[in-house]
């Protein structure tokens, strides 16, 4: 079964929410999934979707506007891909109850992002890990699963340094973000905090920039992930901008590197050849900049259709090698729009193979 000939009935869980939205918007009219089931939270549940979501951006779609919202149970949604946008504070039950249930779902959540067991994947970056998800199911008796993206600000790191790593190998990081404000979700932070504002501090952020990069940068060693040996120092900040984040990085690595040659590492990347063709793969996905004021996001985090990184400001580091700046949309590639590429991927090297509709 190919893609061209199948369109995949998909549900998304935590559809009301800023990324459950997203994915809404997303999904409309897509080529190989199609949108029939959207879920909430209880106080949302039976009500039409137009009704329980405050929608936030562009319009809604129409054939969604009308779709009863369900409870986030298997037994009251039914399709056998989930797109999960469900807070961290309830997803691990459920994205469990969904695998349990022989639904493959693609979490946002960070709940099961370092498990062993399970693909953290940025698929230009790493989609070889999806192999983990064999294994997965082995080790649990499931025969859904769960593959999870990396943390938004993560994203855009490791998009950044991948190119890098592999030609001059990455051994220091220091990271400095500054995150727009739609990563807190809806309604997110007050606005007497953030307006004329920053914030130095963002929970649990600093330490999942500082363990998701290693796995993810990781090498798949058939049941695990080898984590690669990488030091980092993260920072992150919070600033009034809607959309992209953007991070400063300095970086050491094992073998010389010069702007030069990491410009020219960067511009070649085409990322994992599993990726190429698929409908939601930016081309190219890293979009290096000259100018000396890129990235920003107001210019740049629609680049790609929200799916590309952009770096710039490539020039040499006093204390390590190299220093740039990477910025992408953290709601699109950094959530909703990097787990429907993971799908993608999945679809296309045919691990879906026997994944049926209960």
């Amino acid at each position: 079964m190919t893609a061209s000939a199948h369109r995949w009935p998909v549900a998304v869980l935590g559809a009301t929410g800023a990324v459950g939205q997203a994915f809404v918007r997303l999904l409309e009219d897509h080529p190989w999934f199609d949108l029939v089931e959207v879920a909430a939270s209880e106080r949302s549940a039976g009500k039409p979707y137009r009704e329980a979501a405050r929608w936030m951006e562009g319009v809604l779609p129409a054939a969604v506007a009308a779709m009863p919202v369900l409870a986030c149970t298997p037994h009251a949604v039914r399709a056998p891909i989930v797109f999960s946008a469900l807070d961290a504070s309830v997803a691990g039950e459920v994205e469990a109850a969904f695998a349990q249930a022989g639904r493959l779902v693609l979490s946002n959540a960070k709940n099961y992002r370092m498990e062993r067991d399970v693909p953290l994947v940025i698929p230009e970056v790493n989609g070889d890990h999806l192999a983990l998800l064999a294994e997965q199911r082995v080790k649990r008796g499931w025969t859904g699963g769960i593959v999870t993206n990396a943390n938004c600000a993560v994203t855009v790191i490791a998009m950044a340094l991948a190119p890098l790593h592999a030609a001059f190998g990455v051994r220091k990081l220091f990271a400095s973000t500054m995150q727009a404000v739609s990563g807190a979700g809806y309604p997110g932070v007050p606005s007497l905090d953030i307006l004329g504002n920053v914030i130095p501090y963002i929970g649990d952020e600093e330490p999942k920039i500082e363990t998701e990069l290693v796995k993810l940068l990781g090498r798949y060693a058939q049941d695990h992930i080898e984590s690669a040996a990488i030091i980092t120092s993260a920072h992150a900040n919070r600033v009034a901008v809607e959309h992209g984040h953007t991070v400063c990085l300095s970086v050491a690595c094992d073998r010389v590197v010069t702007p030069d040659a990491a410009r020219e590492v960067m511009r070649a990347w085409t990322g994992y050849a599993g990726v190429h063709g698929l409908p939601s793969a930016p081309v190219p996905p890293l979009i290096v900049r000259d100018e000396l004021d890129r990235p920003q996001p107001r210019r740049d985090a629609p680049m790609g259709r929200g799916m590309a990184v952009t770096v710039g400001r490539i020039r040499p580091d006093p204390l390590f090698d190299v220093r740039l700046v990477a910025m992408a949309h953290n709601v699109v590639r950094g959530a909703a729009g990097g787990s429907i590429l993971n799908a993608e991927l999945l679809v296309s090297t045919g691990q879906l193979a026997g994944l049926v509709a209960p």
